[in-house]
């Protein structure tokens, strides 16, 4: 199975939902167009739902990585939700979330950013 991404503004925060496996096969494409994404000038903050990740190996942490250290240079936020067992204790293992915020899921994510959660899914 393949990845697959979505991304979505809500006011000054990007969401980026992915779906299936991230490993070296998917990261240049998916580095490539959140990178887009961050070109934006109304986006601050990016919240990272992998509810419907299965799979993601260090090449993705890599990727997470990347991003978290952009958006933190700008002064801004980045927020994980709805992790996996497998993923969680893969980000654990590498010691991501003792510096990215893990939240439940993304209404509670947005509502950690200041963004009202009314009409999410």
């Amino acid at each position: 199975m393949s990845l697959q991404s979505h991304f979505a503004v809500r006011e000054n925060v990007l969401i980026v939902r992915l779906n299936g496996e991230l490993d070296h096969h998917e990261t240049g494409y998916l580095r490539e167009a959140w990178q887009k994404q961050l070109e934006n000038k109304a986006v601050d903050h990016v919240i990272v739902n992998l509810e419907k990740l299965s799979f993601m190996d260090s090449s993705g942490l890599g990727v997470m990585l990347g991003r978290y250290k952009e958006v933190q240079a700008k002064g801004n936020v980045m927020v994980v939700c709805s992790v996996s067992p497998e993923v969680k204790r893969l980000f654990e293992m590498s010691g991501l979330f003792k510096i990215m915020q893990l939240m439940d899921n993304e209404s509670a994510a947005l509502e950690s950013l200041g963004v009202a959660s009314c009409g999410m899914k």
